[in-house]
């Protein structure tokens, strides 16, 4: 691939474009298609930013340098909105013995007790960000353990790191405790941490007799600090597990203006039709946005010992969609006991999630489960989408087609910030070192 040209205004041309990324106007409405929704473009940039996009036969290059890419793929740059960066490349210090979910809690719990000081927590979370900077990510929105004195500790490392990267990646940080938490002196502190932060209030719902307590307070917290909420849910295999449609009865109930999301949702795929069609009903009114993640669910969920997985842990993605429901798919955790690999890659992210999920055939408007609808959910207008003055973020790859780019990891790849090549060298494993 030729590189891009030092010039501050240059073309883009002969790229494909995921038509579902593209803020359309009439000229690139007319802009030829293939069978897989992608559009042929040419892109202008000038000062950053994209100046034009027309039909790839309809513009005029001669004067302007112009990189010829030749059928391939220009995204905007990602958005990972559901990731744990302060659990993050414990795996060689505290892996997981079975790789269940109730070893990872327990591993977890003892490695945070003995090891996450301010300097550990730091050094981790900057390298899970070194990573996905230089895959093209833009957004993160990360889940942190707040419990306690950890919650003060990792939180004050993340408000650091959010100056360090701000104008690079944009964080958002959501707290993370079982939402009894809430019901304690501790738990108000930490919903006025999170506001004074300008955070997302969040917590894991659990099937409990006092669920429906439970959440009456985390939403009466967040609507009196204007807050807006995001929940684990139903991240097991049980039928009997309806938190997702406790948390939208409860949006409803409070009459809930603020933005919703809920992770995981496993449970949702082994329920009767009857139960399903209440809960996407209750979700849809409530407008609640999900997010799936699904490397990790196929990791954790239906784990036995000496057993093959019967089912992938995976929620009810087309179905949820075809509802009318934001869906978006992102990371999780990485290289944790939770989910022993992983490197930050978006790119990864929805490769598997096509294939995990059937999400091909048609692939349709799936490209903005990580573009454009996930920074939709993070109150990110102008992040995730290709669009006439807007800044020049976008990820260049060398596959033509969604099998192209789905086949290989696409190490190659060339990501623009504001229209200039960054530096995509991942940093190296030893900086995790003691």
């Amino acid at each position: 691939m030729k590189m891009i040209p030092t010039a501050e205004r240059y073309w883009l041309k002969n790229a494909h474009v995921p038509w579902s990324v593209l803020s359309l106007n009439d000229s690139t409405v007319t802009a030829k298609q293939t069978r897989e929704g992608l559009c042929s473009v040419a892109l202008e940039i000038a000062d950053g930013n994209i100046l034009q996009i027309l039909p790839a036969d309809s513009c005029d290059t001669e004067e302007t340098p112009t990189v010829n890419l030749r059928g391939g793929q220009v995204w905007p740059c990602f958005v990972d909105m559901h990731t744990h960066l302060d659990k993050g490349h414990i795996w060689e210090r505290s892996p997981n013995p079975d790789g269940t979910f109730a070893s990872a809690l327990e591993v977890v719990k003892m490695n945070s007790q003995k090891d996450w000081q301010a300097e550990d927590v730091y050094r981790r979370m900057e390298f899970g960000i070194k990573c996905s900077y230089a895959h093209g990510t833009q957004a993160i929105r990360t889940h942190i353990d707040s419990f306690w004195e950890q919650g003060e500790i990792s939180l004050d490392v993340f408000k650091t790191l959010q100056k360090e990267w701000a104008g690079r990646v944009t964080l958002q940080a959501v707290s993370l405790v079982t939402l009894d938490y809430y019901q304690t002196p501790e738990g108000v502190a930490l919903a006025d941490q999170i506001a004074e932060l300008g955070g997302i209030l969040g917590g894991v719902a659990y099937m409990h007799p006092d669920l429906d307590t439970q959440l009456d307070v985390i939403f009466s917290l967040a609507k009196k600090r204007g807050l807006n909420l995001d929940f684990h849910t139903d991240e097991n295999g049980d039928p009997n597990s309806i938190c997702l449609q406790k948390v939208a009865e409860a949006a409803l109930r409070h009459e809930f203006t603020g933005q919703i999301v809920c992770g995981h949702c496993c449970s949702l795929a082994v329920q009767e039709p009857e139960v399903v069609e209440k809960t996407l009903d209750l979700v849809q009114q409530a407008g609640i946005g999900i997010v799936s993640l699904p490397m990790c669910n196929l990791y954790l969920q239906d784990r036995k010992p000496n057993t093959t997985p019967r089912w992938r842990g995976v929620t009810l993605l087309n179905e949820l969609k075809q509802h009318g429901i934001a869906v978006t798919v992102a990371s999780d955790n990485c290289r944790d006991p939770f989910y022993g690999f992983g490197d930050h890659d978006v790119l990864e992210v929805f490769t598997q999630s096509v294939r995990i999920a059937h999400l091909d055939i048609p692939y349709g408007d799936w490209p903005c489960a990580v573009t454009k609808t996930a920074a939709d959910l993070m109150g990110l207008p102008d992040v995730g989408r290709i669009g006439l003055g807007l800044p020049a973020d976008l990820i260049v790859f060398k596959g033509r087609s969604f099998s192209e780019l789905l086949s290989r990891p696409q190490h190659d790849r060339i990501v623009l910030r504001n229209g200039k090549p960054i530096d995509t060298t991942l940093p190296n494993y030893a900086e995790l070192d003691d």
